[in-house]
């Protein structure tokens, strides 16, 4: 597994983003775990979730001129990727 992959994980579980047990989703469907993007709460979890996704985007090899962020979770995890970024000179 890659280093960023197992740090996300980890993050998720150290956050308790990731969760498991019997949910009830949106749609009617359960799901055995839940994802809640909204438990990334202090400047360190946002620092180390934005580096696991700028690393993915890097593995990937893609191509791209900016990053969005759908309102309202998506705007900080934008940003997060774009400081992880600039950490690395491509600003």
């Amino acid at each position: 597994m890659s280093p960023y992959k197992r740090s996300f994980i980890e993050l998720a579980l150290e956050a308790r983003a990731l969760t498991f047990g019997e949910f009830t989703l949106k749609s009617g469907r359960v799901s055995p775990y839940f994802f809640n993007a909204s438990a990334f709460s202090t400047g360190a979890q946002l620092q180390t979730l934005g580096r696991c996704y700028r690393d993915a985007i890097v593995n990937q090899g893609l191509e791209f001129d900016g990053l969005f962020g759908p309102a309202y979770k998506g705007i900080p995890l934008a940003s997060a990727v774009a400081v992880a970024f600039a950490e690395d000179g491509q600003d």
